[in-house]
């Protein structure tokens, strides 16, 4: 009996010192000038994170609280992006199982003003090779002798095969279409490359950050990637590019703002044509004379169009290379 007394309290033991920490953590994306930015706090790569408590009403509230807390910006639209869990976690430790419940929320320019507690920057500085706006970035041409000398190192044949593969697929190479939506494919491929600061390895080994990127702290990149890859596919069968714009704008700051978040050119009489057959938008009447030449017609978002259909986005017509 006693023996099995004691046997009980060791495995209760252990099992307390198997702990869970759920934390949640936002995303929050807004586009100024051109750029879209991320909103970071601390020393700048960290994303607005905080622990799940038993006060909060739910996963929302306490997300909206603590990202309330840390940067002083209240959020409009948000939604559920993905839970990390995985045991090898960056900063996890063997005791622990750290459960991040992520998010991705949505700003409109005029309140991107942030207090000196958080930072906005642009999303481009974490990840160089994603803003193909003005051609192939030169981080992506730096970039590809890398990928291909770590697919060659693989330990047979068919690895060999399978990381070339995966890195034509990802970074467009050999001649193959550059797809937006792998943003976080593409991150991930250089994590296993270790040509990333937070893979831990040699960092010598490791490209200049103008290369690979600025790191942010644990694998808060990788949500970040996450987030840029959900908000690149919906903007194109949803219109929450809205949310992102001020309640006036021109046909060509929107056309600029999808521009920024999928780092690709668009057609720009294919763009305006889909946006006015799918009735996105409607004139207010009013002109904007910030074009630098002729005035421009002011529009704001029809809100009607989301009663009137389940599904509706801009469909970005790409300008391909």
């Amino acid at each position: 009996m006693h023996d099995q007394a004691t046997g009980l309290r060791k495995s209760i033991t252990s099992r307390k010192r198997r702990a869970i920490n759920v934390d949640l953590i936002a995303v929050v994306a807004a586009v100024s000038d051109r750029e879209p930015c991320v909103l970071t706090v601390g020393q700048r790569g960290s994303l607005p994170s905080g622990p799940f408590e038993f006060s909060h009403r739910s996963l929302q509230s306490g997300l909206r609280d603590w990202v309330e807390q840390q940067t002083g910006h209240p959020l409009g639209y948000i939604e559920q992006l993905y839970t990390f869990a995985d045991r090898d976690r960056i900063g996890a430790k063997s005791e622990q199982r750290n459960i991040s419940i992520s998010y991705l929320a949505l700003t409109r320019q005029e309140a991107i003003a942030a207090p000196r507690k958080s930072h906005w920057g642009s999303w481009y500085e974490y990840f160089p090779w994603e803003d193909h706006r003005s051609g192939a970035p030169e981080a992506l041409g730096l970039l590809r002798p890398r990928l291909l000398a770590w697919a060659k190192s693989a330990e047979n044949a068919a690895a060999r095969r399978e990381r070339r593969q995966r890195a034509a697929i990802a970074f467009a190479f050999d001649d193959r279409p550059w797809n937006e939506e792998l943003a976080l494919q593409r991150y991930e491929l250089l994590y296993e490359a270790a040509l990333v600061e937070e893979a831990g390895g040699d960092r010598k080994s490791v490209p200049a950050a103008s290369v690979s990127g600025r790191a942010m702290v644990a694998d808060h990149r990788r949500i970040l990637a996450t987030g840029i890859a959900r908000l690149r596919s919906k903007i194109k069968y949803r219109p929450v590019v809205f949310e992102l714009m001020r309640p006036t704008f021109t046909l060509l700051q929107l056309q600029r703002a999808v521009e920024a978040l999928a780092g690709r050119l668009i057609n720009k009489p294919n763009f305006r044509r889909l946006v006015e057959q799918q009735e996105l938008v409607e004139e207010t009447g009013d002109t904007s004379l910030d074009t630098g030449g002729r005035p421009a017609k002011l529009y704001r978002f029809r809100h009607a169009v989301l009663d009137e259909r389940a599904v509706v986005g801009t469909k970005l017509p790409l300008t391909r290379s």
